[in-house]
């Protein structure tokens, strides 16, 4: 039964405000109390409508930026009856989640730039309405809680009229399994996206089971109990992990001593969901069984060392060794002895025999990174020890068999560098067996709210910390950045972050970016609703001031505060209200920065 009107703003002020502060603004607690009780108001969508442009002499519809097309039903029925056939349903159920997932984080990128406001409920209401809009279902909320700063989310939604349940029936009629794969995919993607960490949604009721409407409910990962059942169909490899496996929370003065007696954290997860992501993790399930040699390529710091580790765990070669070499940090005139070995006396110095990478690497994997450092004479003798399979150390007189795969990575385009006369054409077609192209984090951004949750979870353990989530403008901000360290960067950024985070607080942009990125801020307005939005957006009779133009993060949030302020005719309350921000934080930071010394 629905709870009366009193118990449930008990219930959300106990929730929300467990300090006893008072909500944000009575809005914010309507719109909670509506969705305690059924019926939660949705803004018009007319915004989102008008995004939708149909251009048939070009044959072609957008939806904002994002080319669309119109579908059958029943081609989707019969695509589905297809994939479930050819591949099991299994398989199949998989890949079309993962289909709504990308399907999903593209939505949510959409949705924070149209409605870039400070109101979380109609933020985030923006995709549900979307997935109506795109034809696929009539969403009615049911309860709807939110809370990006402190990581919590609780969504439970009637999916009205399904048209991928249609098409499952038309195939299959009424069975005993929900059949909304897509529409689960599509909102575990767009959630996640907002969020910055990964929620799970579950179909409960499904018209595909006789149910009138599907029902779906969507919370973070480690709440559900039974995670692992659904999140089966969000991984592509045996590797390949979508969130870090929940952990009993520990007492607090046991949680240094709990790690330290525990092992070392498994190195092997991959995270990632992306269709970029999706073909790198095929191509690797797909020649780790073999014995040929794979070359990684990719710009640095897109993890092509850990598809090479990974790439050995599935391999015929897991129980050998697997033994990393980082070219470029390994002088030329050491190069040979390294990677082949030394007898004693094979130079001055050279007082004992020691066995190179190639004879440690024997009945397992080798993995040359950067090897496109390497000088020509170098590249002569791995020539060499590919073809022939054998080595002879440095002042050695007879050579040695070694049984050894051979993985190696660059950053550099081998081809050009063999026009350019910087690498030695035989070898490169000797390593060009089966290449394997990463791209970077900016060409699979879906991937982002993934890695954010991993790193966060990762870098807390590490230096003993809770950090209970992203806030808003900060997820925003790491989906608009262009990342070019790729995930090295995002390791490192987030990693800084926990470190500047207060114990128990939220990632903010100022705990983000303080290592000299270049974030895009001469975009940024204050709109009459409190919303913060790009000037090159239409704004309409929204625009009030442009209220960031500078390349300094602290530059524009000088700029928000003033306007913000003078929004609020100094009315310091409705000004933090206007920002997102508590009064004690906009009262810190009008210090701060010399904008209203005096501001009590």
């Amino acid at each position: 039964m629905p709870a009366t009107a009193p118990a449930a703003i008990e219930e959300i002020m106990a929730k929300r405000h467990p300090e006893g502060r008072e909500p944000d603004s009575p809005a914010q607690t309507h719109r909670e109390l509506h969705a305690t009780s059924r019926g939660i108001r949705v803004p018009a969508f007319n915004d989102l409508a008008k995004r939708l442009r149909f251009a048939p002499q070009q044959g072609r519809i957008w939806l904002d930026d994002q080319r669309m097309m119109l579908m059958h039903v029943s081609s989707l029925g019969a695509l589905r009856q297809e994939l479930i056939e050819s591949l099991d349903k299994e398989t199949a159920r998989g890949l079309i989640t993962r289909i709504g997932y990308q399907a999903g984080t593209r939505d949510a990128a959409m949705a924070r730039k149209v409605r870039a406001s400070l109101n979380t409920y109609d933020d985030f209401l923006a995709g549900p309405q979307l997935v109506s809009l795109e034809g696929m279902v009539h969403c009615e909320p049911v309860a709807l809680d939110i809370d990006v700063q402190r990581g919590h989310y609780f969504g439970d939604f009637y999916l009205v009229d399904s048209s991928e349940a249609e098409a499952h029936i038309a195939s299959y009629g009424i069975g005993n399994e929900s059949v909304c794969w897509m529409l689960v995919g599509y909102a575990c993607g767009y959630t996640s996206a907002f969020m910055g960490r990964p929620i799970l949604w579950r179909e409960t009721e499904c018209r595909g089971m006789g149910h009138a409407k599907c029902r779906v409910v969507g919370k973070p990962v480690e709440e559900w109990e039974d995670a692992q059942d659904d999140l089966r169909f969000l991984r592509i490899g045996d590797f390949v992990k979508w969130a870090p496996q929940a952990e009993a929370p520990l007492p607090a003065t046991s949680r240094i001593a709990a790690r330290l007696s525990t092992a070392p954290e498994n190195s092997f997860g991959v995270v990632g969901i992306s269709a970029g992501f999706n073909t790198v993790c095929h191509m690797v399930n797909k020649v780790a069984p073999t014995d040929a040699t794979v070359l990684f390529l990719g710009e640095s710091g897109v993890g092509k060392e850990v598809f090479a580790n990974n790439l050995h765990r599935l391999s015929k070669r897991a129980d050998g060794p697997y033994v990393a070499v980082n070219c470029a940090s390994i002088p030329e005139h050491l190069m040979e002895s390294e990677l082949f070995g030394v007898e004693r006396g094979g130079f001055t110095g050279a007082t004992t025999s020691r066995a190179g990478r190639f004879e440690r690497a024997d009945h397992g994997t080798l993995f040359l990174d950067e090897i496109a450092t390497l000088s020509f004479t170098a590249q002569g003798k791995l020539l060499r020890a590919l073809q022939q399979g054998e080595i002879e150390r440095v002042g050695d007189t007879h050579t040695r068999q070694v049984n050894v795969r051979v993985v190696a990575a660059t950053n550099v385009n081998l081809r050009e560098a063999v026009k350019a006369g910087q690498f030695r054409e035989d070898l490169f077609f000797r390593l060009n067996v089966f290449p394997i192209e990463v791209p970077p984090l900016r060409e699979r951004r879906d991937d982002i709210p993934l890695m954010m949750n991993w790193f966060l979870q990762r870098m807390g353990r590490k230096h003993d910390k809770h950090i209970t989530g992203f806030r808003e403008r900060a997820v925003d901000a790491m989906f608009a950045y262009d990342w070019p360290g790729n995930v090295r960067e995002l390791e490192n950024m987030i990693e800084r972050a926990v470190i500047l985070a207060e114990d128990g607080g939220a990632l903010d942009l100022c705990h983000l970016f303080t290592g000299g990125e270049e974030v895009d801020t001469t975009a940024l307005m204050l709109k009459r609703s409190g919303g913060i939005g790009r000037v090159s957006e239409p704004a309409g009779a929204e625009s009030l001031s442009i209220a960031a133009v500078g390349p300094r993060l602290a530059e524009t949030e000088v700029a928000m505060l003033r306007a913000a302020v003078a929004e609020a005719h100094g009315n310091l309350s409705h000004a933090a209200r206007v920002l997102g921000i508590s009064r004690p934080t906009l009262v810190y930071r009008l210090r701060k920065y010399s904008v209203m010394p005096d501001a009590r």
